[in-house]
């Protein structure tokens, strides 16, 4: 699901640092520093997709430590340690092309944002999306 807001076409050069942004979200903060640096305004649909795929990042983050925490302290039990290990190696083991299941999710859904991008649409993620829409209103 996507949504348009009231924005004209981005040009070639927003779409292409939006969508890589999405790969490297280090490119997206990067360039948020050096437009306060200069002190100009990004686009909305620059800023949207960049605050976006920090968050996105961030919250993949957030989740993967508290994911390896809660799995480091569940395998000190002696009967969910094998339960544990079977999990964690059929989530990670390779299955095509070196992707993995969870590695496959993810490229999927940064593929879906990407081409989003690509559109020239603001691509919506349910709860990620509305957060950054509440964030930035007014300037969307």
């Amino acid at each position: 699901m996507s949504y348009t807001l009231n924005y004209r076409n981005p040009s070639f050069l927003e779409k292409l640092i939006a969508a890589a942004t999405y790969v490297f979200p280090l490119v997206g903060f990067i360039f948020i520093i050096i437009a306060a640096l200069m002190k100009k305004d990004m686009k909305p649909f620059l800023k949207y997709h960049i605050f976006q795929s920090i968050f996105i990042a961030f919250a993949l983050w957030l989740f993967l430590t508290g994911l390896s925490f809660a799995m480091n302290i569940l395998s000190y039990i002696p009967l969910v340690k094998n339960v544990i290990s079977m999990i964690t190696f059929f989530l990670n083991m390779p299955l095509f092309l070196g992707f993995s299941v969870t590695t496959f999710i993810y490229f999927l859904f940064i593929l879906y944002l990407i081409l989003g991008v690509l559109r020239g649409v603001y691509s919506y993620v349910p709860w990620v999306s509305d957060i950054i829409k509440a964030n930035l209103r007014g300037q969307l």
